[in-house]
């Protein structure tokens, strides 16, 4: 007998149906929360055991973890015991620790659809729906778990930022899991693709404004790192906990070059033209870098080349597939790109700022509003012209189209221009297309009133050149009257052996001599 090999895809018992799919994305989700809370564990054990003097026991720790965890999917944390005794909220989430969560979230929805298994998959909505079910459940009971601890979660926030971050990113997720597909409009494909340069173009430049900044103040900088902390736990942990704000850094840096800044306690605002009121400012290495009080001068002001060089990415790539278009849709897509990009910052702001205390540590960071708007605002005062000198400047290798020679004696229509030249903006009708041309030209291209007519030089002759001649035709043949036979030939005589070699003379054309 031969054993029959074990195939779970073969059992229908075990193969299930769409249920067992959807179930198995749930247990993704899960398995995605459980791994991002370990990971975050291990980090917040390892710092307290290699503290000299830790606060708490092991329990504390755990609670701490499950707190810092929640932090990193951006709901604020309250800490009760205070030396004031008022509770003291901290919304301030590190942006390179919301990496990991949302990261194992989009893992898990991108492998319930690539999965290698026979059977049913579920649907884009169901995988999202179950991935985001059983991460959510995990969520939950760690908001129990962290609500006993000395960082207790806020309610608000909690239900808000958890639930948006694993949904947004169990969508990436599935997106990557089908291609990564862009809209099918040109259009909105364009101003996608365009607002993501804008975007990062932005956050590039804030980080160089940082890095620059911290290299200026180096010695303010090594001075708040070791007063910090005097031993290498202690700068290790420190060291860690700045590496994790450098995203923060950098949206704080690209709001401060947009121009709206950021707040540093109430009351207090760095902005590239000013810096008013008084900081209350902790002591942290990244903050030693910032600005001096009062009316800013030449190096703040430098700080404006960080929007202009984003504004200009927008405009660059929609000029550039506007080759085509009309200058109204070349403008249109550039303010959906810059719509995109304003959102995106706007949302960036709100995550990197928030609380860091009761007080006047209430306000602290850009204002997400204000950021946003100062972005769209940037993209569409530069990248609209820019897309328009990109556009025009794409479009210089075209050449008019030459109308076709009309036949001899035909009128010409009202409104037409002569053959071979260009009808002046606003006037006269468009020229049909010639019959050899490719019959998909888009119609946008034929209506535009500035560049109707346009074809690539090298295929059609210039303007000032004679139009082709039409192809020869072969007239038609003269009618005949038909013509009689012509009358049959006499007999011909015998001829002796010799002259039967030789062929006999062609009859005369018209009548016969006589014979002989």
């Amino acid at each position: 007998m031969t054993e029959r090999p074990l195939s779970s895809a073969a059992d229908p018992l075990v193969r299930g149906g769409r249920s067992a799919a959807l179930g198995t994305a749930f247990v993704r989700g899960g398995v995605a929360a459980g791994l991002g809370l370990g990971a975050v564990a291990v980090l917040v054990m390892a710092a307290w055991i290699g503290s000299p003097y830790p606060d708490s026991g092991p329990g504390g720790a755990l609670h701490t973890a499950a707190g810092l965890w929640l932090l990193a999917h951006g709901a604020d944390l309250v800490r009760g015991d205070t030396l004031s005794g008022a509770p003291a909220p901290l919304g301030v989430s590190p942006l390179l620790l919301m990496v990991l969560p949302g990261w194992l979230a989009h893992r898990a929805a991108r492998d319930t659809l690539e999965s290698d298994e026979d059977g049913p998959k579920p649907s884009i909505g169901g995988a999202v729906a179950a991935v985001t079910a059983g991460y959510l459940l995990v969520a939950a009971g760690v908001v129990v778990y962290a609500a006993s601890g000395p960082l207790s979660p806020d309610p608000l926030t909690t239900a808000l930022w958890p639930p948006a971050v694993v949904v947004a990113s169990a969508a990436l997720g599935v997106w990557t899991a089908v291609g990564r597909p862009l809209p099918e409009r040109e259009h909105a494909a364009a101003a996608l693709r365009a607002a993501v340069p804008a975007l990062l173009a932005l956050l590039g430049g804030g980080a160089v404004l940082i890095g620059v900044s911290l290299g200026w103040h180096a010695s303010a900088t090594r001075e708040s790192f070791t007063n910090l902390a005097g031993d290498w736990p202690g700068r290790v942990s420190l060291l860690l906990l700045a590496v994790t704000l450098l995203p923060n850094a950098a949206v704080w840096g690209a709001a401060y070059g947009l121009g709206p800044g950021f707040a540093l306690g109430t009351g207090a605002v760095a902005t590239p033209l000013e810096f008013t009121g008084t900081a209350a400012v902790p002591p942290f290495p990244l903050l030693a870098a910032l600005p001096p009080e009062g009316p800013g001068s030449w190096p703040q002001w430098a700080a404006a080349v960080v929007p202009l060089a984003a504004a200009l990415a927008p405009g660059w790539s929609v000029g550039r597939a506007a080759r085509l278009w009309k200058a109204r849709e070349a403008a249109l897509t550039v303010l959906v790109a810059a719509g995109l990009c304003g959102a995106a910052m706007a949302v960036l702001a709100a995550v990197a700022g928030g609380p860091l205390g009761s007080g006047r540590l209430a306000e602290f960071g850009p204002v997400w509003w204000r950021t946003g708007a100062a972005a769209v605002l940037w993209s569409v005062v530069v990248g609209v012209p820019t897309a328009l000198g990109v556009r025009l400047w794409a479009r210089r290798g075209l050449t008019p189209r030459p109308r076709p020679a009309a036949p001899a004696g035909a009128s010409a229509p009202p409104g037409s221009v002569p053959p071979g030249s260009v009808p002046a903006p606003g006037r006269g009708t468009v020229p049909e297309p010639l019959p050899g041309e490719a019959a998909g030209r888009r119609k946008s291209e034929m209506e535009d009133d500035d560049d109707s007519g346009f074809e690539p030089y090298d295929y059609l002759p210039a303007a000032w050149e004679p139009a082709p001649p039409p192809p020869p035709s072969t007239p038609p043949l003269p009618s005949t009257p038909p013509q009689p036979p012509p009358p049959a030939a006499p007999p011909m005589p015998e001829t002796p052996p010799e002259s039967q070699a030789q062929p006999p003379p062609p009859p005369p054309p018209e009548r016969p001599a006589p014979f002989a």
